[in-house]
């Protein structure tokens, strides 16, 4: 499915997303964890590679629905540190299939206003690579719909020793003191400052682990583990797991109680009960 479709939905699936919206709320930020191609194509007797080309399809289809639902952001975890270990000519393949889907997409995602970041060591993929993403982002950066964020040569761990690393330096330098150390101030100094954190992550190919990915912002993320590989992966199951999605109570460390009466506007935020405090009114 070409992504020339975007933003014109069949009318079955028109009915869907109406549906969709009228339940509830569509998650602001999907990250997904594309587990299962190389068993994939193991269960079909064919080479790992080949599992790796057939999820581009599902790469196509979830980011166009996502554009049509209207979801702010969409993380994949393309490709982590770890996998670096993998084979030399499955890594190969994995940056050739990286080269083409940028030269062959980007034009696309542009004219459909989807705006394309990255996170991770990017310095660390193949010059080629490196180039080809930069002007992909460039290209893209102006678009307000849809932001589509690849993890690339990406970990968790991997983040979260650069943002010490960065803070240390800035306390050594006098820059900032030890008590301006927060969570608001580590969150400043990941790789996805400015992008709020995942409301729903996915995993596909039924493990039921994080996997080094986004191990600070998930903290209080939903959790939707699917059974199939990720090229079996299309819309109709992103379907399902936003409606499962919103049959959970997210209650960020309070009661249910404390929840309804936020979502039905009776109990006020902190800071507006400070304000109430300072001011008496």
């Amino acid at each position: 499915m070409e992504l020339e479709a975007l933003n014109k939905p069949t009318a079955e699936d028109k009915k869907i997303q109406e549906e969709l919206r009228a339940s509830g709320n569509i998650p602001g930020h999907i990250a997904i964890i594309m587990d299962g191609n190389g068993r994939w194509a193991t269960k079909r007797f064919l080479p790992r590679v080949a599992g790796h080309r057939e999820g581009v399809g599902s790469v196509r289809d979830i980011v166009e629905v996502c554009g049509q639902l209207g979801v702010g952001y969409l993380t994949l975890y393309a490709f982590s540190t770890e996998n670096w270990n993998r084979p030399q000519d499955e890594v190969s393949t994995l940056m050739r299939l990286l080269l083409n889907s940028l030269r062959e997409e980007t034009d696309k995602l542009h004219r459909n206003n989807v705006r394309l970041t990255a996170i991770g060591a990017i310095d660390k993929l193949p010059g080629e690579v490196q180039k080809k993403l930069a002007d992909a982002i460039s290209i893209t950066k102006g678009n307000t719909g849809l932001t589509l964020n690849l993890a690339l040569s990406y970990s968790g761990r991997w983040e979260l020793v650069n943002a010490v690393r960065e803070i240390a330096l800035k306390v050594r330098q006098g820059e900032i003191e030890l008590d301006d150390i927060n969570e608001s101030l580590i969150s400043d100094h990941l790789t996805t400052s400015g992008i709020p954190e995942p409301d729903l992550l996915i995993r596909t190919g039924g493990e039921y682990r994080v996997s080094n990915f986004m191990l600070w912002q998930l903290a209080y993320s939903e959790l939707f583990i699917s059974p199939l590989y990720w090229p079996e992966f299309r819309r109709q199951h992103l379907y399902e797991a936003i409606r499962d999605y919103q049959n959970r109570e997210r209650r960020f460390g309070l009661v249910s109680e404390q929840v309804r009466r936020r979502n039905n506007g009776g109990e006020k935020s902190l800071a507006a009960k400070i304000f109430q405090t300072i001011t008496g009114e």
